[in-house]
């Protein structure tokens, strides 16, 4: 087996892995909220079994860790037979493929962020509440150029298939680093990366291509099956046309250029149709029929405007609200409208120039989402900043600082959401597991729509809630 200090060298890299600038591209934004084209978003299509396997075990990020780090040599064999063995060793987090070089190498797959826990049970398709983004590159980190070279040797070609991937990690990984555990840093990690990418032909280059500053713009991580009702991606709506390119950005964290991006992009819309066909968790407890009843005529009088209805026939409005409406933190939808290099970089590079359509249209606003599953997808609000849904209904109850439950992760049936513990200012500044809404980007103001429902009629709605 390998030394102890390469397996946990290795699992730190494959963990790590998501400005002010003159806004050249803001003429294109003519309004804070771009209407949204109907052409826009999952046309239906795409083979659901064929983009499960690929998201599964697929090489969508390009390259990796070499695989011989982890495994023993003579495992090759079998990797090259059988894909389940490959997950039987890296776990369903992570893909186990051969690169351009010819090497197994190891990455995370898209369930490093896009599969959780809920109730007890791992569910693909959900944001994971409790991933651990915290942790900054220590010495290990700094030496691994020097450590694997001297393991590898630096004229084999698994030492070339590190340094592929090294030359963005080493500028992700600083970069990504967030104050609490909970939020996904999933944009700073594509702008980190992009930022070396020639736009043209997503080729690397040591020239940095726009500045990156401000706060880490972290979120919560939108649950996958909301994809077949949408018309945009991504909380402020900027994610428009082409769903299969926008599913597949990660892939710029190691990729060699656009012509295996083009061949990426050829199996997307199958991954596409895969997370459009997955169902949301069933509420697994007893429902007040009822009390269900009551709350549904509270919902189509007060949610249904914004979030479409749920009877026998789904509605979708695809709303964004300007954000003196929805009052929710600014920071996000302010960051991507006046800061981020990444908006003017993704509409001039491969994605935005090639067929079919992609662009970045940011706006000063927020998309309400659909509300499919939505017991099963706390926290709250685009920041996680809010951990059940009896907080969301009603924002006097919005603890300011708390912590989640990161050893049992159980689910909090009283309140519906997260399992949490109220903490103090004090307890904020020591622990990474305590959520501060006093972080600049992670305020749990707003939406404050529920605020007038009366206890019984938020009770009621709460009860209908279970059962979307």
């Amino acid at each position: 087996m390998r030394p102890k200090w390469i397996v946990g060298f290795v699992v730190i890299l494959t963990a790590a892995c998501v400005t002010q600038m003159p806004l050249q591209y803001k003429s294109a934004y003519d309004t804070a909220i771009h209407p949204i084209d109907e052409s826009s978003g999952y046309q239906g299509g795409g083979n659901v079994e064929e983009g499960f396997d690929y998201i599964y075990y697929g090489d969508y990020i390009g390259s990796g860790y070499p695989a011989v780090l982890l495994l023993e040599e003579d495992y090759a064999d079998s990797l090259a037979a059988d894909g389940d063995f490959m997950k039987s060793r890296s776990g369903f987090r992570y893909n186990t493929f051969k690169d351009t070089n010819d090497v197994f190498v190891i990455n995370g797959s898209c369930f490093k962020c896009h599969a959780g826990e809920v109730n007890g049970d791992m569910v693909l398709g959900v944001g994971d509440p409790y991933g651990d983004f915290t942790d900054k590159p220590g010495l290990a980190f700094k030496f691994a150029p020097m450590a694997i070279g001297r393991k590898l040797g630096k004229s084999s070609p698994e030492y070339r298939s590190f340094l592929d991937v090294w030359q963005f990690q080493k500028e992700v990984s600083p970069r990504i680093v967030t104050k609490d555990i909970g939020p996904n840093p999933a944009f700073r990690l594509e702008e980190s990366c992009v930022a070396f990418r020639h736009p043209d032909d997503l080729t690397y280059t040591s020239e940095q291509q726009f500045p990156i500053s401000g706060e880490t713009p972290a979120s919560a991580v939108p649950p996958l099956w909301h994809v077949a009702k949408k018309k945009t991606l991504y909380y402020n709506g900027m994610g428009r046309g082409d769903f299969a390119k926008l599913f597949m950005q990660a892939s710029v964290l190691g990729i060699k250029d656009s012509t295996f991006a083009r061949q990426v992009h050829s199996r997307f819309d199958d991954v596409v149709a895969w997370a459009a066909s997955i169902e949301p968790p069933p509420y697994p407890e007893p429902i007040d029929e009822a009390l269900s009843a009551v709350g549904r005529e509270v919902f189509k009088e007060n949610c249904s405007k914004c979030h479409g209805t749920y009877d026998t026939v789904h509605t979708y409005p695809n709303k964004i609200l300007p954000l003196e409406k929805v009052g929710t933190d600014p920071y996000y939808a302010l960051y991507f409208y006046e800061d981020s290099g990444l908006t003017g970089w993704y509409n001039q590079s491969w994605f935005a120039a090639s067929p079919p359509m992609s662009a970045l249209l940011p706006s000063l606003g927020y998309v309400a989402p659909p509300l499919d599953g939505i017991w099963a997808t706390a926290p709250y609000l685009h920041n996680g900043s809010v951990p059940t849904l009896l907080t969301l209904l009603d924002s006097s109850l919005r603890p300011s600082y708390w912590e989640r439950d990161t050893l049992s992760k159980a689910y909090n049936f009283d309140e519906i959401g997260l399992s949490y513990e109220v903490r103090d200012r004090k307890a904020s500044r020591k622990k990474t597991t305590v959520y501060n809404t006093d972080r600049k980007g992670f305020g749990h103001q707003g939406h404050t729509f529920g605020d007038h429902l009366s206890t019984a009629d938020r009770w009621a709605l709460l009860e209908y809630l279970k059962t979307l």
